[in-house]
């Protein structure tokens, strides 16, 4: 008996709960993905329970408090107090709920393949409180044949048959944390089950509270959707980072030839280089579709070339500040190099992935000295060991043998940097607007 089901609606079918609003929803892992369609689902006058196993984030859901930027805490207070969200490390309250969405991290191994055990883990934790006609969707980016040949042999281990018995689907997440415009509600979603009656009741769970869903045929289309989506992103990033370096060589600035080219009303993309790829999805997703093609005896030639030239990108960063230090006759071993901006992406305070963290790397192995200014991120470690924050004064830029913009964060004040450093190599074009020959453009 489902505890989440009261009066009339014990004889409601799972579609009719959901259009009736009286679904109880499960989110399992409270992070960038999980949080922001917590209070997305709780906006639609669900209740919700999130499920993660860190009592920390659990505690601060319960009180009100966000850690997400993209989730306003005086949103999220509102919904816990009117009693919409509620957070748990027990899993056996997933037994209350109609619809469960797991969306927990898919990183690779050391050996660059694909870590499924966070799924794996998560599909065990409820697996235990299935129910009969109750439907779970799997947000993790993976490798296409995931959800039915990882995920579905572990809910039906318990007697359970999905199609006839529960309902699975796939619906990848696509998250983009800081964007103003597009963030989860407005977002489009793309949905594919295992069966036809997977694909309809996730569809109809997705349209109560996301402005547009698109369904697809099968579990494996829609996973193959988010690997195209940043395997595009991933190999044409490659390819200005490709040209980056030719360009150098030859003496022309490629930012100023892509804002050219981008002119063109038709038939051009801008993508931009810089120090590599961050974030949790476009260092790492392309990987999970070559470990799987391999399967097939297929390799993914464009995809393994743009993952090499990508990942090479530190090293560049750091050999051009090693020749921009050399043109002042120092060498980068004893240098202080003030790095500005950790975080891999802009305005947001995420360090998943982040160039800076093999950039500091490789300063360290060279026996630079490094600090960090980062309005976002209050502390970050290399290694184990805490790389020393500093405020941007102008007595710690005079001090400072170089500048080494890695993010360009819109809240750092440009026009003091470039007054009172004595070199700064710009990864991200942040200095666009300055000409003065201490600046060195990637």
């Amino acid at each position: 008996m489902r505890s989440c089901l009261k009066g009339d609606q014990t004889d409601m079918g799972l579609k009719e709960r959901i259009t009736d609003g009286g679904a109880v929803l499960g989110v399992v892992g409270l992070g960038y993905v999980g949080l922001p369609l917590v209070v997305e689902m709780a906006r639609a006058g669900y209740r919700v329970i999130g499920l993660d196993i860190s009592a920390e984030k659990v505690g601060l859901v319960n009180t009100g408090t966000s850690y997400i930027p993209d989730v306003p805490t005086e949103d999220l207070a509102s919904l816990v107090g009117s009693g919409l969200v509620s957070a748990t490390t027990d899993f056996a309250r997933s037994a209350e709920c109609d619809a469960i969405v797991i969306c927990v991290p898919t990183p690779l191994n050391e050996m660059k393949e694909p870590d499924t055990s966070y799924m794996e883990s998560a599909a065990r934790s409820v697996a235990p409180y299935l129910h009969e006609d109750m439907l779970v969707t799997l947000e993790s980016t993976t490798y296409p044949g995931t959800t039915e040949e990882v995920i579905q042999p572990i809910l039906e281990a318990g007697g359970l048959k999905v199609g006839t018995d529960l309902y699975l689907a796939f619906s990848p997440e696509r998250v983009d944390p800081g964007n103003p415009v597009f963030q989860t509600k407005n977002t489009p979603k793309v949905v594919g089950g295992v069966t036809q009656q997977c694909t309809t009741h996730a569809v109809a769970l997705y349209e109560s509270f996301i402005d547009t869903v698109v369904p697809v045929s099968s579990t494996r289309a829609a996973e193959m959707t988010k690997l195209l989506e940043n395997i595009f992103r991933s190999v044409n990033i490659a390819l200005m980072n490709e040209l980056l370096q030719l360009c150098e060589r030859m003496h022309i600035n490629l930012w100023e030839v892509v804002d050219a080219a981008k002119t063109k009303p038709f038939g051009f993309m801008p993508f931009y280089p810089g120090p590599g790829l961050g974030g949790h999805c476009i260092p790492i997703d392309p990987f999970y579709l070559s470990w799987k093609a391999r399967q097939y005896d297929f390799h993914t030639e464009f995809i393994e070339l743009s993952g090499k030239v990508n990942e090479s990108m530190p090293y560049y960063v750091v050999q051009r500040l090693m020749d921009a230090l050399n043109t002042q006759r120092r060498p980068l071993a004893g240098s202080r190099i003030l790095v500005l901006g950790v975080a891999y992406k802009a305005d947001i305070d995420d360090l998943r992935e982040s160039p800076a963290i093999r950039v500091i790397e490789l300063l360290l192995d060279k026996s630079a000295e490094v600090v960090y200014h980062d309005p976002w991120v209050e502390a970050f470690s290399v290694r184990g060991t805490e790389v020393p924050s500093v405020e941007l004064t102008v007595e710690e830029l005079a001090a400072s043998d170089a500048v080494l913009v890695i993010t360009n964060h819109s809240n750092i004040d440009y026009h003091l940097v470039v007054r009172n450093a004595r070199l700064i190599l710009d990864t991200r074009n942040a200095l666009k607007s300055f000409d003065d020959n201490k600046v060195v453009r990637l």
